[in-house]
């Protein structure tokens, strides 16, 4: 038996979508080049390429909505 406290995808229900790991790897690009304040995790994000999900630049509003419905 695995130590669930061991386990880095203990709370994962499903594989991430192609678009979860782009946006999860831009989020890490943004914290390993020092950026760790929402603005400009926000520039970063759309500095990146990566479109929100309604195709739009990202906004602190769009950022926290998004996070939360993956969140859940």
């Amino acid at each position: 038996m695995t130590d669930r406290y061991l386990d880095p995808h203990q709370a994962r229900t499903r594989t991430p979508t192609t678009y979860e790991d782009l946006l999860g790897d831009a989020i890490e690009r943004a914290y390993a080049a020092g950026i760790h304040d929402l603005a400009s995790l926000v520039e970063s994000l759309n500095n990146s390429g990566l479109s929100s999900p309604s195709g739009q630049l990202w906004t602190e509003a769009i950022y926290r909505q998004e996070i939360a419905a993956l969140g859940n």
